[in-house]
């Protein structure tokens, strides 16, 4: 006679393991997920990011891996990613970003450091100290989340989402973190095209001053050439070489996170710590393609190519972080990471012009 369940018995019990009469185990290939269990999340996120890198093509200021983010929070309000998709996404979202943050280092030279000119790094490495600065402070006191803030301050003071792709697997921030940290830089970076060539007018700086200026107050590469060339021709070539040279900036933030991460780690017992993990990977690999491409190893040919398939990867990985945000979490963060970007943005715009100005940078 079948026994009926207890009320007071929870209506699910955990496997207490075989009992008589139960059939045989199941194969092992059916209790763990299917080896080409990622193919299904990974097929959407590619397909998100092949509209997204077509919508990023027609406005280059919107750009492919915003529009990825955007696209895949828009899919993920109308209809919840369903159980199956989560390998995959996960896949996109960390090994797949890695690898297309780590190919951004063979469209770079260690070199290009040199040709930006002494006075240029000034510029650089102070609005960036001045910009990371202020997230920690400025964050703290709005009450926005370490990680968070960690996000709004890499991607406005290094290079948008790229940074906050580098800066995402080494703090482990979660998806709705990332969205919101992308969605802030993008509506700065419209407001830069729109004021930034009225305001270089307006103070009458040089194409040259100017596009030192945009190449250090103006993020992701896309918005900083939209800036130079609506300010005109000559500010074009210096704005892509600062920018470029900005992008470098990746490797010592993401190291100095490495390391606190690692400290924090340390000073809980129960979560031991291999030395070598402290330094994610591809930063690792970030900087020998950089020192390839240095070296002259990395043919100028194959350069649009790999430029164009870490953008590409990298919006495959934003796709799946879009489709994996949690909208709640989302709503539930407010308006304060938003005012948290606007700081910033006035902070690093204000910082480079004056340390252009107190440089001799050619301000009149």
């Amino acid at each position: 006679m079948r026994k009926e369940p207890d009320a007071r018995e929870p209506l699910s019990t955990p496997d207490r393991g075989p009992r008589p009469g139960d059939s045989a185990p199941a194969p092992a290939a059916a209790v763990r997920p299917m080896r080409g269990s990622w193919i299904p999340g990974l097929a959407v996120a590619l397909v998100l990011a092949v509209v997204a890198m077509a919508v990023g093509e027609r406005l280059p200021v919107l750009g492919g891996p915003v529009t990825a983010v955007v696209l895949g929070v828009l899919v993920a309000a109308v209809r919840r990613p369903a159980p199956r998709l989560t390998p995959g996404m996960r896949l996109a979202g960390k090994p797949v970003l890695q690898t297309g943050v780590a190919l951004l280092g063979a469209q770079l030279s260690l070199t290009q450091v040199l040709h930006v000119g002494a006075g240029s790094l000034p510029v650089m490495i102070g609005s960036l100290a001045a910009c990371l600065l202020a997230a920690r402070v400025i964050g703290r006191r709005l009450g926005v989340g370490g990680d968070l803030r960690t996000l709004i301050g890499a991607g406005t003071g290094i290079c948008g989402a790229s940074a906050i792709a580098a800066v995402t697997p080494v703090i482990g921030a979660a998806s709705a973190q990332v969205a919101y940290a992308i969605s802030t830089i993008f509506l700065f970076n419209i407001a830069a095209v729109v004021v930034f060539p009225l305001v270089g007018h307006l103070i009458g700086m040089d194409p040259q001053v100017f596009g030192l200026f945009a190449g250090t107050a103006v993020n992701d590469m896309s918005s900083v050439v939209a800036v130079a060339t609506a300010y005109g021709p000559g500010a074009v070539d210096d704005a892509v070489v600062v920018k470029l040279t900005r992008t470098l900036m990746i490797i010592p933030v993401c190291l100095g996170l490495a390391l606190l991460a690692g400290r924090r780690a340390r000073s809980a017992p129960s979560a031991p710590v291999r030395p070598a993990g402290l330094v994610p990977w591809f930063l690792v690999a970030f900087l020998l393609a950089a020192a390839a491409n240095s070296a002259g190893l990395v043919p100028a040919t194959a350069h649009p190519g790999l430029k164009e398939l870490s953008v590409f990867l990298i919006t495959v990985a934003l796709s799946a972080v879009g489709l994996s945000t949690d909208l709640t979490a989302l709503r539930r963060t407010g308006p304060r990471p938003l005012l948290l970007g606007a700081c910033l943005w006035v902070v690093v715009s204000s910082s480079s012009l004056a340390l252009q100005y107190a440089f001799g940078g050619g301000l009149s």
